[in-house]
């Protein structure tokens, strides 16, 4: 089995490899999905702002990538390979689109410094990757952070953490990520100003109900927090959504080591969602939407939520096909 934003040197808005998020209405503005796959050696990238969006398929160098990021001005996709455990960026995405060219050219890629990546956030010039604790590097679970500079990556710190890493996004210096076999969600304030080495959570809090979580996004612009729950791994019909609104106001009513209540959340379960096993999410606080990977169900495919106003078990608004697919990052400008 197999990951929410930000916005940088490589982009403007916000949060995770999961989503942007842009207060302000430029005078063009754009609205791009993009995904990644663990077994297609694929990424797909879609124009939201077309009358008709038509998906676009495109081969690169990785045959297995986990987090997925798109810089409209430097019209690149940043992603980590799994294959190669480095941080990949492919170039000409636009031309690519225009000539409906078959594979991306890859113009850069940072050093070996992790093994088993699993989501990638990206804020001005920082680029955070997740290390997930596997025998290939003793089993030991790491943030990393990388500095986007011209043409490089450099690796600026490398903290190891006391948690199962998967999902990550970030809130201008704060950093949220969930704590990977269980329900909890970890945040760590001034997350840059930390010195290398073992680094400890500001708070740690548990989502009632949530069994395993994998995909966060975060909208500052609505204040709302979306989480998925993966469930049981070998499940294809477990999964479940979750959004808390008021965010800040509710974590900050929760006390390190305390619970964020059921009432507190508004939950999507059940068979017509036809999630099993969704390990990333994109939200898209401008219309209302909620794009999950799931990964499991009938191979993989890409679903997409409107927002819930009630918990119960809903169908997805849409949904397509799309093998292995490990992660959904959406751009807003």
């Amino acid at each position: 089995m197999k990951k929410k934003l930000v916005l940088l040197a490589f982009i403007p808005a916000l949060f995770s490899c999961s989503n942007d998020d842009n207060s302000t209405t430029p005078s063009n503005p754009e609205l791009r999905l993009v995904t990644s796959s663990n077994t297609s050696g694929k990424v797909s990238y879609t124009d939201l702002m077309e009358s008709s969006p038509t998906v676009k398929s495109f081969t690169i160098g990785s045959l297995d990538t986990d987090g997925v990021f798109y810089d409209s001005e430097r019209d690149e996709i940043l992603l980590a390979s799994r294959s190669f455990n480095k941080l990949e960026v492919y170039n000409g995405i636009k031309n690519a689109v225009a000539t409906n060219a078959a594979a991306l050219n890859l113009a850069l890629a940072s050093g070996s410094e992790f093994n088993n990546p699993r989501e990638v956030a990206v804020v001005g010039d920082k680029v955070v990757v997740t290390q997930d604790q596997n025998a290939a590097n003793a089993n030991t679970n790491k943030l990393l952070v990388y500095q986007r500079t011209g043409n490089s990556l450099t690796l600026l710190n490398n903290y190891t953490v006391n948690f199962k890493t998967w999902g990550i996004a970030i809130d201008g210096t704060t950093l949220y990520a969930i704590a990977d076999l269980t329900g909890d969600l970890v945040v760590f304030e001034n997350f840059f100003g930390k010195p290398n080495g073992a680094i400890t959570p500001t708070k740690r809090v548990t989502i009632q109900g949530l069994v395993r979580t994998h995909g966060i996004a975060f909208s500052k612009m609505d204040d709302r927090m979306v989480l998925t729950d993966v469930g049981a791994a070998s499940s294809d019909s477990d999964g479940g959504l979750i959004v808390i609104n008021n965010f800040s106001s509710v974590l900050g009513m929760t006390s390190n080591g305390g619970t964020i209540a059921l009432s507190n959340q508004v939950r999507i379960y059940g068979p017509m969602s036809t999630m099993g096993n969704p390990v990333d999410v994109a939200y898209d606080e401008g219309n209302d939407k909620i794009y999950v990977a799931e990964r499991l169900n009938m191979g993989g495919r890409l679903l997409t939520f409107n927002l819930p106003t009630t918990t119960g078990d809903a169908a997805p608004a849409a949904a397509r096909a799309e093998a292995g697919i490990s992660s959904v990052h959406l751009h807003r400008k």
